[in-house]
């Protein structure tokens, strides 16, 4: 059995709400139980929620790791808001001082002014310090590589030494993780800095390019010179960094559709305040200062008064390596800690670090700290929903919530107060195995993903909404595929319900007894069920795509239009509610979601070239055919509600005009039928296409299904280019093996052997002995009147052929 430590504390049910207060009856899975909990906020009468949500540590662009935490985050949000109508106040941080920011501001200064004297000094001053920074990296992260290895070695050597690595195992030849994935980091920044090394000697590398290839081993070896140099009293140093950074995040959450919160707060803007709060819970008994100025947490002292400390992981509270990376990479071990896993509060600064006035003299928050005053500031004592990426819960929010606690600690209450009652977190992205990361540099950046167009931002939110929120997502071709078959699958359904939206002729009620009505009211009370359970998104996806499935299979005959639109009116509002939609409400009465329509003043002109195409195709596939008279009839269609002049319109009136033209100049054509059909074709695959429409055909006479066209239409079109273009190469090799062939025919079967390599023939033209006049043995006989037989049938097939 687990020792006690190892368990985690016993968790506080919020108190339950009086009879009068109806809530959904929704259950989380919260961390502080490892289970699914019945959610009750603290104001339930007002169904009030407040949550806090660990935002950013702003020192370089956010990936697709973030937005795996941002995202899931903000679809809970608004299941919260939009679909339980909760008021849900939310808080997110941006920490803005901490051991990371420090050390890259500083990097960054000091690259630059390294960079202005090495245009002074020249390329063999900048080569020297880059190759004392390659053998000092390569001490630190690759020990087995010999440190004074040339750049003209480094590659045979690295491959000598991590060979199973660059295979993708571990040295012993297990299999790898991200400790492996770390040491190919180091691997590709060492070869990198190599190969540009080699060729600043050769004069054959850009300075721009050199930079790049250099930066990665040069910031931490200048860092480690110069770093305790600068005027740290110059904030701007590191307030350039985040600033840049903080407006960059909140573009790339903004264009994921992320909702604002409603309050974002920055440790730059709470010095006194934490200050503060690490004084009172210095005076609560729970924290003690060291001499050079640090204030410690006290974990015996707080456990000691009867309070829980890991509420989160505590199986993890002795993990060294964890605690050590909670304190930061500036953090010097402490001889005067009175235990090793007691965390620091406050930071005294050292040379070449930012600081901010104390009791205790000059210094900084710690990390763990800037959570819970600026938390505690917004939301008070106790808090409904704190949330954060999974990596964050050993040693980061177990020492939140002991700090918290401590600080609103009542002495005089039986139990432990609990600062928080129900802590959410998010899964890991991985690729290869590996959780997607800054310090391993596996990352994809949002900005990267948006801007070459591997992503939309409803294709990632699709993929998350697949994979649920507190699930790692492993990101594979299958996964992206699966996403975007759901969203072609949608896309389709809502294209078809604008469709019928639009030329509904008819409405009709809903009898609540009819098939279809019984499966959208499934279908409702489905996702009502698997979002009460713990946001079960997974759920929700398979209920909207089998609710696709089953009207896509029925009788469409028994259907009525108000059942069908009824059906996507509310889809609508599901995808909607979960961020799908720009910036569309659940409530908003419009079918479908964004990129399915066509232009407004474009709709006019587009219905009407659909409308003589489709009566052209009809006409021209009848037994009577087309006739002059039919054709100007169906020319001289107008469109209604035209706007002429309108620039918007303009491309699809042009097409219009263009095609009542060609539809005109084909009135005398013996082949009218034909070439009508070419031509509605063309209009359909080039000028139409070309415009971002696609008219889809539809069988029984229906009229065109009018639609833009999609990633999924260009794709299916690429691919039956491609197998048109195979089929007309494979054509083009039978009609090039078939003329060789024939060209083979021309020669007489009587003439074939006649050559120098014979000296006698008989009257067939067959050999009967060779060059020096030996007759022709029996085996080679009988082989050269088979060669003989098979030129005699080509020669026979070409002149059969040439006759004719």
């Amino acid at each position: 059995m687990a020792s006690q430590a190892r368990r985690q504390p016993p968790w506080q049910a919020p108190p339950q709400p009086s009879h009068d207060i109806q809530l959904p009856p929704v259950k989380i899975w919260n961390s502080l139980t490892r289970s699914k909990t019945p959610f009750v906020p603290i104001d339930s009468k007002n169904r009030r929620v407040t949550w806090y949500a660990c935002g950013p540590t702003v020192y370089d662009d956010a990936h697709l790791g973030h937005a795996r935490n941002y995202v899931s985050t903000d679809i809970i949000r608004r299941i919260m808001k939009d679909y339980f109508k909760f008021d849900v106040q939310f808080v997110m941080n941006i920490t803005d001082v901490d051991d990371k920011i420090i050390v890259r501001g500083r990097q960054q200064h000091l690259l630059e002014e390294f960079r202005d004297v090495s245009r002074r000094r020249g390329a063999d001053s900048v080569h020297d310090t880059c190759l004392a920074a390659l053998k000092a990296y390569l001490s630190k992260n690759l020990p087995l590589v010999p440190s004074d290895t040339t750049p003209e070695e480094l590659s045979r050597l690295v491959e000598q030494h991590y060979s199973p690595i660059l295979e993708g195992k571990t040295l012993d030849g297990g299999l790898a993780g991200d400790q492996e994935a770390k040491i190919k980091m180091h691997i590709k920044t060492v070869l990198a800095a190599s190969e540009a090394l080699v060729s600043l000697t050769k004069s054959s590398i850009s300075a721009d390019q050199f930079n790049h290839q250099l930066q990665d081993i040069l910031l931490p070896y200048l860092d480690t010179l110069y770093g305790s140099t600068i005027n740290a009293s110059d904030h701007s140093i590191f307030t350039r960094l985040t600033k840049k950074f903080e407006d960059r995040f909140m573009e790339d959450v903004r264009a994921l559709n992320c909702i604002d919160p409603d309050a974002v707060t920055r440790v730059t803007e709470y010095g006194q305040q934490i200050v503060d709060f690490v004084d009172k819970v210095e005076k609560n008994g729970f924290a003690y200062k060291t001499s050079d100025g640090s204030v410690y947490f006290d974990i015996e002292a707080f456990e000691a008064a009867n309070n829980n400390y890991a509420r989160l992981e505590p199986w993890n509270r002795n993990d060294r390596e964890l605690q050590a990376d909670g304190e930061g990479a500036l953090t010097k071990k402490s001889t005067e800690k009175r235990s090793e896993a007691d965390f620091a509060l406050w930071k005294s600064s050292k040379p070449g670090e930012p600081s901010w006035p104390s009791p205790w003299g000059d210094g900084r928050p710690g990390w763990h700290i800037e959570c819970s005053a600026m938390a505690s500031d917004k939301l008070g004592s106790q808090i409904d929903i704190h949330s954060g990426g999974i990596d964050l819960a050993f040693p980061h929010h177990d020492n939140e919530l002991a700090q918290s606690e401590a600080y609103w600690c009542d002495r005089s209450r039986h139990s432990p107060r609990q600062w928080v009652n129900y802590f959410m977190h998010m899964g890991h992205l991985s690729i290869h195995g590996s959780k997607m990361s800054k310090s391993l540099k596996n990352f994809t950046t949002i900005k990267e993903a948006l801007g070459r167009g591997d992503w939309t931002p409803r294709g990632i939110r699709i993929v998350f909404l697949l994979g649920g929120w507190r699930e790692g997502i492993e990101i594979t071709e299958d996964l992206v595929k699966e996403g975007s078959a759901w969203e072609d699958k949608v896309n389709n359904f809502f294209i078809k319900m604008n469709d019928i939206s639009d030329n509904q002729e008819s409405t009709t009620t809903v009898k609540a007894e009819q098939p279809v009505w019984k499966t959208l009211q499934k279908a409702k009370d489905d996702v009502f069920l698997a979002l009460c359970d713990s946001f079960n998104t997974p759920s929700v996806m398979r209920v909207i795509s089998e609710l696709i499935s089953e009207y896509n299979s029925a009788d469409k005959n028994a259907l009525t239009i108000e059942q069908t639109l009824q059906a996507a009116r509310w889809l609508t509002s599901i995808v909607n509610t979960l961020g799908l939609n720009g910036s569309a409400t659940a409530d908003d009465d419009t079918i479908g979601w964004s990129g399915i329509g066509i232009p407004g003043d474009a709709k006019p002109y587009l219905t009407t070239i659909s409308r003589i195409r489709d009566t052209l195709r009809q006409q021209a596939r009848s037994p009577e055919g087309l006739t002059s008279e039919k054709l100007k009839s169906a020319s001289n269609t107008s469109p209604n509600n035209s706007s002429p002049g309108n620039a918007e319109a303009a491309p699809y009136q042009a097409v219009l005009s263009k095609l009542q033209h060609q539809i005109s100049a084909l009135a005398d054509s013996e082949k009218l039928s034909k070439d009508v059909l070419q031509l509605c074709d063309r209009i359909r695959d080039v000028e139409l296409w070309n415009l971002g429409i696609y008219l889809e055909d539809r069988p029984d006479d229906q009229p065109a299904l009018i639609r833009p066209v999609t990633k999924e239409l260009r794709a299916a079109k690429a691919e039956q280019e491609a197998r048109e273009q195979q089929k007309k190469k494979a054509k083009g090799e039978r009609e090039k093996e078939a003329v060789a062939k024939a060209d083979k025919g021309k020669l007489s079967h009587l003439d074939m052997f006649r050559t120098a390599e014979y000296s006698a023939w008989d009257e067939e033209g067959l050999p009967l002995k060779d060059a020096a006049g030996e007759e022709i043995t029996k085996s080679k006989g009988k082989k050269l009147r088979k060669d003989w037989e098979r030129q005699k049938k080509l020669h026979e097939a070409w002149r059969k052929a040439d006759e004719s």
